[in-house]
């Protein structure tokens, strides 16, 4: 078994010093609609334990749902301004539109990193995504490598990363393909 390499810093901690050569955010769906224990993040952030990364992980437990999504509000400011420093900050930013949710904060996420360039950005779309062609023509515009799934994500990052230790391949979809 393979020790772990990776380190994952959660929203809003800004004093943890990333270790990993190489850093990685994680945008997305974050609604609970998948089993306990398959939320995306944790099957990613798994198949990546053995790299040197470090993740961002905006996710937070402690979310209150009453905090009111306004500037004006200090946990919901802090939480934003956290995630777009870690954008910034990541070498590349992992996008993922779960088909059961709508998503508009990963839509404005993958706008703001398809301007970056497409070796800043991997995107999950899967199939029955309700806005996933819109998806697929920015991803291919922009150049961004997308998946249809979680499971293709490691070799894609390490091979953007150049991590070195992908798998054999298997189940990655390149936009061009799409419109093939």
């Amino acid at each position: 078994m393979s020790q772990r390499k990776a380190q994952i810093i959660y929203a809003p901690q800004r004093d943890q010093q990333p270790r990993g050569t190489k850093s990685i955010f994680l945008a997305g769906s974050t609604s609970a609609v998948d089993p306990p224990g398959a939320d995306w993040r944790s099957t990613l952030t798994a198949a990546l334990s053995d790299l040197p990364v470090t993740i961002f992980d905006p996710y937070r437990a402690d979310w209150d749902a009453s905090w009111v999504e306004d500037e004006a509000s200090a946990p919901f400011r802090e939480q934003v301004t956290w995630e777009l420093d870690m954008q910034d900050r990541a070498d590349l930013v992992v996008v993922y539109f779960h088909p059961a949710t709508k998503a508009p904060i990963s839509l404005l996420e993958l706008g703001l990193v398809a301007r970056c360039g497409g070796g800043k950005a991997v995107v999950v779309c899967p199939e029955g995504y309700w806005k996933r062609g819109n998806v697929c023509i920015v991803c291919r515009r922009f150049g961004i490598d997308m998946v249809d799934d979680v499971d293709a994500l490691r070799d894609v990052i390490v091979k953007k990363l150049q991590l070195g230790g992908g798998g054999g391949g298997g189940g990655v979809t390149g936009v061009g393909a799409l419109f093939a």
